[in-house]
């Protein structure tokens, strides 16, 4: 379990990374485009947004993971250790049913982009919608379709050629990202449950780094 954990991480932080490079690499060449050679990569900027998109929505799980959420924890330091812990599975308890809305909200609307049904239920799915409209043939406004990606053309458009990107591939970010941040307020609150950690949120990092710096500044000084 551990071993797969880690192996997930490391997807997380490579696609971070990734998303994080290109769409500064985007960025710069659309500058020296418009500027040094007078022209415009046209579709650059909506790809960044999306980009963006996914950089937010996939960062907000991993942060998770990492802790690195903000929280006020004035309240919850002044509580004793059971307290603590009581309080925190209530936070994640709250976390993981609000992950659960926000996953059967974004399936529902990333859903029939992929011609695949929405579920039933106002809150919580209660099944799958019977008659719904697909959206496979929907495009982006500018995003061209790499070559690798013409496959999309027969699963999601009955063959048809596509002219831009399907919107079936940038919006895929909503239902994966929500289920990554399930996943991990699931993990959090299991952490909490076996004792490994008392609250969900980063505590005293910032203290923590000037007291180093301090430490640093004291040692170069006696130096």
């Amino acid at each position: 379990m551990e071993q797969n954990t880690s192996w997930l991480d490391h997807i997380e932080e490579n696609l971070i990374a990734s998303l994080l490079g290109i769409m500064t690499l985007l960025t710069f060449a659309n500058v020296v485009a418009r500027y040094v050679f007078n022209s415009n990569i046209f579709w650059a900027l909506e790809l960044t947004v999306f980009l963006f998109a996914w950089l937010v929505l996939l960062g907000a799980s991993y942060a998770v993971k990492k802790t690195s959420h903000l929280g006020v924890d004035a309240i919850v330091n002044m509580l004793s250790i059971d307290k603590r812990r009581i309080l925190a599975l209530f936070t994640a308890l709250v976390c993981i049913l609000y992950a659960l809305l926000l996953l059967k909200g974004s399936w529902d609307y990333w859903a029939p982009y992929a011609n695949l049904p929405p579920t039933e239920g106002r809150w919580f799915p209660t099944g799958f919608v019977d008659n719904f409209r697909g959206r496979g043939w929907y495009e982006t406004q500018d995003i061209p379709v790499p070559f690798f990606m013409r496959w999309l053309e027969d699963a999601f458009n009955a063959g048809a050629e596509y002219e831009k990107m399907p919107k079936v591939v940038p919006y895929l970010v909503m239902p994966l990202s929500m289920f990554l941040l399930l996943f991990r307020f699931i993990q959090a609150g299991i952490a909490i449950w076996k004792g490994k950690i008392d609250m969900m949120i980063v505590s005293h990092e910032a203290e923590d780094d000037v007291d180093k710096a301090n430490k640093a500044m004291a040692e170069s000084e006696i130096k």
